[in-house]
């Protein structure tokens, strides 16, 4: 039994063992490339690669992988021209076809109803392939990948031959090359050239996954380069996308040109005389709202400020916050809005503590403030024409989506997700710039920098710091999983919006000339002195003339030139005729705190801006991080801050 059962083994191994030398045997021979680059920088190619066919992968024939998409280091798409001319085996003609891949090409070399004989079989692929050289500062040349890595197969011997043009003089050829592995160092081959060919073969033979890579360099001027325009040509026809996204953004321009010319047109000015007096029943909040035609926290700050000035109310400033205090003035001596405003305010109080904790109140009154203005206003004065942006947007929306689903592989949810949460992230993130760059410019034009609106700005500046790190990296993965200009076009778009969205406003014929009589005061509460402000009699210069008018400078953001022009009428106030300056200096009735210096009233004008920050800290929750204020401290504040932010920032849109 067990000589019967070791003869059968016996048996067994001897059948399987030439089939196992075959199976193992499968390999390429011999491959061999013969290349002639011509003048114009195409590449005429022949393949000749002899194999050894035992039925095992190779069955009805070979395949070639030829990787025709690349990259550059910018991420864009480059695609270089590829067309098979021919192909045969053992001499004779041979079956192929070409398919897309992922890549580039591949080429079956076979037909499906036919099996390889076993043996030596040597097949020839002939191609023309463009786009391959590389134009340098000081030279050109030829970084060509033989064998392509990709194949299955040992490669016994390897080798190419190389015919450059004749006008290429061959001492000035440097033949080099690789081999290995992708990416591989490995200088294992020989080179040599004669009558004007060069020869490159491989030391050795050649692993699955090896390949050979040939490189020729030679000076500039023998092989005309692309042109400019072939460049961009090749460009947009290899990144249909980046044209796609070219051609919306001009279509989107156009609109808009086309909308602004039709309804966002200012009408034309008319003659500006000097004023001075404001228009009639224009509040200095509604000046403002008018000049800007939207609402900002400084419309709200020049209605406290005119209602103090008016006696309403008295606001105190101690350590940097500020408390309003109703006086027993009646309502009468206010303008309409800021009725509206101090009934939401003071209803059943007599004082209102601009902190965070009393959010609630100071919100429901610049919601008042605005509906007010709105109403009163809008569609009187000026039209925002906001509806003509909801087609655009709609457009780029669908032109954004329509590049991400052109992309390739498992990125296009990813890119999708990251387009659409940039689109928003980013207008919060230019309503964050913005309003950082009008506090350092009021920081830096104030003659009197206190340390604590130093902090504040330094405080808003880091706060802000994280949102447009926030948008750095989300355009870093947005390019990384799309193109740079995917980026572009998200970043182009928002701007263009932005923009539109300021120049699509237009005041009415009605609102033209009120804000003429606008722009006429100006030119009183400004620090200009010509003959045209002479030829009238402007108000004296008196403490109440600046009390008067403050409102109206900070409105019109000429708080410090209003300061300027009255500070030697303000200096002099305090002085008795014949006391030698002993007396106190002067102190508006309105106000109260350490900010006003009777010395240097300008100081007084830039703690405006303090006090608009009160404001804008007070109408925002405990935790939520929008002002400098204390309270809300602790992880549990912090907490609230962190899921507030991503509100805050989108309704900063709502700033501009």
């Amino acid at each position: 039994m067990r000589r019967a059962l070791l003869l059968f083994l016996l048996c067994v191994l001897a059948l399987a063992a030439p089939c196992a030398v075959v199976v193992q045997s499968e390999r390429i021979l011999e491959y061999h490339s013969d290349i002639t680059l011509q003048d114009d920088g195409t590449m005429l190619v022949e393949e000749t690669i002899r194999v050894l066919c035992a039925g095992n992968q190779i069955r009805h024939g070979i395949y070639r992988d030829f990787p025709t998409r690349y990259q550059d280091h910018l991420g864009n798409r480059y695609v270089v021209g590829f067309e098979v001319t021919g192909a045969t085996r053992d001499g004779a003609p041979e079956t192929f076809r070409v398919e897309d891949r992922s890549n580039g090409k591949r080429i079956y070399l076979g037909d499906k109803s036919y099996l390889v004989p076993y043996g030596e079989h040597t097949y020839t692929i002939s191609y023309t392939t463009n786009r391959q050289l590389g134009f340098f500062p000081d030279h050109d040349e030829l970084f060509w990948n033989v064998t392509g890595n990709g194949w299955g197969f040992v490669i016994e011997r390897t080798s190419a031959t190389v015919h450059l043009p004749e006008q290429i003089p061959a001492a000035q050829v440097q033949p080099s090359g690789f081999t290995g592995a992708q990416g591989s160092n490995e200088r294992g081959l020989s080179t040599s050239s004669e009558n004007g060919a060069f020869s490159f073969s491989a030391n050795h033979r050649l692993g699955q996954g090896y390949g050979l890579t040939i490189l020729l360099s030679w000076l500039k001027g023998f092989i005309a380069e692309p042109t400019q325009q072939q460049k961009i040509t090749w460009f947009f026809h290899d990144n249909r996308d980046a044209l796609l996204l070219s051609g919306a953004v001009v279509l989107l321009l156009l609109y808009y040109f086309a909308v602004w010319s039709a309804v966002g047109r200012d009408p034309a000015r008319g003659v500006i005389m000097p004023r001075y007096e404001p228009p009639a029943n224009l509040s200095p909040a509604a000046m403002r709202y008018l000049v800007r035609m939207g609402y900002d926290h400084k419309a709200f700050s020049a209605a406290i400020l005119d209602m103090a000035v008016r006696g309403f109310i008295n606001i105190k400033e101690d350590g940097g916050t500020y408390t309003l205090n109703r006086t027993k003035a009646d309502n009468r001596v206010l303008s309409p809005d800021e009725k509206s405003l101090a009934t939401v305010l003071f209803d059943g109080r007599s004082d209102l503590w601009l902190q965070n904790e009393n959010h609630t109140l100071v919100s429901a009154g610049i919601k008042t403030l605005k509906a007010w203005l709105k109403i009163a206003e809008q569609k009187i004065y000026f039209v925002t024409n906001s509806r003509y942006m909801i087609p655009a947007v709609l457009f780029s929306a669908l032109s954004l989506a329509g590049v991400v689903a052109m992309q390739n592989g498992p990125k296009v949810i990813l890119a999708g997700f990251i387009s659409f949460w940039l689109s928003f992230w980013s207008l919060g993130v230019a309503g964050l710039a913005k309003m950082s760059y009008h506090q350092w410019s009021a920081l830096l034009q104030s003659q009197h920098k206190s340390p604590a609106m130093i902090g504040a700005v330094v405080f808003f500046s880091l706060f802000a710091l994280p949102f447009v790190a926030g948008e750095l990296v989300g355009l870093a993965l947005l390019v990384a999983t799309t193109s740079w200009f995917v980026a572009l076009f998200l970043l182009l778009n928002v701007g263009i919006h932005i923009l539109f969205h300021y120049l699509l406003k237009a005041p009415t014929r009605a609102g033209r000339q009120l804000l003429d009589q606008v722009e006429g005061f100006k030119l009183f509460l400004g620090r200009v002195d010509g003959d045209r402000l002479n030829r009238v009699t402007p108000p004296d210069q008196t403490p109440q003339t600046f009390e008067r008018f403050l409102p109206y400078a900070l409105a019109l953001d000429l708080e410090q030139d209003w300061a300027e022009k009255f500070s030697g009428v303000l200096a002099a106030a305090g002085q008795a005729p014949g006391d030698g300056g002993s007396s106190a200096p002067y102190m508006p009735s309105f106000y109260s705190g350490a900010a006003f210096n009777g010395a240097s009233f300008s100081g007084f004008t830039s703690s405006l801006d303090s006090f608009t920050g009160a404001i804008s800290s007070a109408s925002s929750a405990p935790g939520s991080g929008d002002g400098g204020g204390s309270g809300g401290s602790g992880r549990r504040g912090w907490g609230r801050g962190r899921r507030r932010m991503v509100g805050n920032l989108l309704v900063l849109s709502s700033w501009f």
